[in-house]
């Protein structure tokens, strides 16, 4: 299983950004797709989570600002990053949350792609 993330950078503060993450391998199913961050000196933090047939979750220092979709065809995770802050600057991970085994029977959320950095300037 692989996660290959896309889209990180340098943007202004106040602009937009769009994260992706493509997930690839031999796998049951897809239980939920995430977003985690870590910022110089920080843990690592949740920032949106989707699961599969549920409603987004997001934390609370970027609701209304970010948005998490997926395209499950392409199995595919993006996170679109609005109105982005100086405290948005962290290594932006995608998570993928699998079921696993011939029958699916194994849940496993230890997957994580490589990490884009974001950094947004004042």
């Amino acid at each position: 299983v692989q996660l290959q993330a896309s889209g990180g950078g340098l943007v202004q503060a106040g602009g937009s950004l769009r994260l992706s993450c493509a997930l690839s391998g031999s796998f049951f199913s897809i239980a939920a797709m995430n977003w985690y961050r870590q910022a110089p000196g920080k843990e690592r933090e949740l920032v949106a989570g989707m699961p599969t047939g549920g409603s987004a979750n997001y934390a609370d220092s970027v609701k209304e600002r970010f948005t998490i979709s997926r395209d499950n065809a392409k199995k595919t995770v993006y996170l679109q990053m609005n109105r982005v802050r100086p405290e948005d600057t962290a290594v932006y991970y995608c998570n993928a949350r699998l079921r696993t085994g011939v029958l699916g029977q194994t849940v496993r959320d230890d997957y994580w792609g490589k990490g884009a950095l974001v950094t947004v300037s004042s």
